[in-house]
């Protein structure tokens, strides 16, 4: 299920602040960032931090509860026992900003969602390429999102379970997958049939609804909707429960149209 937008544009808010915002207003107690980099966006959380990332290379101060692993993600979900860091706890909040390549990016997912809580909320990064350039599975940009974009259709499509929300930040948007269910294994029995379809070489045929963000969520609107607030309420409820009043929510606050089991269209 996926929300769409039909109301007047809002300035464009950067990713950061809104991350910001979401870690200061779900409050997760546990937070799992694949693709640490310098540490920007791991700097955010106050809770129990698990970051993983083969090159980590630390530049902004990290105070609080961390424990980085250098490692692919891979790696890391292979092991006997990814929660062994949390002593056990799922992922309240889980943020994707590994290798921007769409099978990368996909199994980053799964894996994501298998130790995260139903009630958490799992955050990919560069879902909203600016340019096909800047879409490339083969990098010859500065900035780039590479072929994550189709995460959108593919989450609707296999998962029309899930909320789906695409954020309009600076500079190449966000996706906020809500109603997580850890035992769901239609995206790991599928994955052969997914990269078949979406897999596709360069240049990518990144559709305009994605290139001119005219059906994607501004990020104003979604914290003016206490969305974060919503989600921290549900603690402890069940997958069903948590979409049931999410979609609720949304639709009263945001007053927006849901399209199950579609991509990002205007209603």
């Amino acid at each position: 299920m996926t929300w769409v937008l039909g109301v007047p544009r809002l300035p464009r808010m950067h990713y950061v602040p809104f991350l910001t915002a979401l870690h200061e207003r779900l409050a997760p107690e546990t937070y799992l960032e694949i693709g640490v980099a310098i540490g920007r966006s791991l700097q955010l959380s106050r809770c129990r931090s698990v970051g993983v990332d083969p090159l980590f290379h630390i530049q902004y101060p990290l105070d609080g509860d961390f424990a980085l692993v250098r490692s692919t993600s891979d790696e890391f979900f292979s092991r006997p026992d990814p929660l062994a860091l949390t002593s056990g706890r799922p992922f309240d909040l889980a943020f994707i900003d590994g290798l921007h390549i769409l099978e990368f990016a996909l199994r980053d997912f799964i894996n994501a969602e298998r130790h995260s809580s139903p009630h958490g909320l799992i955050v990919f990064d560069d879902v909203l390429p600016r340019t096909i350039d800047e879409a490339a599975r083969d990098r010859h940009t500065g900035p780039w999102t590479g072929d994550v974009y189709p995460m959108l259709e593919i989450l609707a499509r296999y998962r029309p379970d899930l909320v789906v929300v695409p954020v309009d930040t600076q500079p190449t948007g966000l996706l906020l997958v809500f109603g997580l269910d850890p035992q769901s294994t239609a995206l790991s029995d599928s994955f052969v049939e997914i990269l078949a379809e979406f897999r596709r070489p360069d240049p990518q045929p990144v559709p305009e609804d994605v290139l001119d963000r005219l059906t994607v969520v501004p990020a104003q609107r979604v914290l003016e909707a206490q969305i974060p607030e919503l989600l921290a309420d549900l603690r402890g409820a069940t997958p069903d429960e948590v979409r049931t009043r999410l979609v609720d929510v949304m639709e009263s606050r945001l007053g927006r149209a849901f399209v199950p089991g579609s991509s990002s269209r205007a209603a």
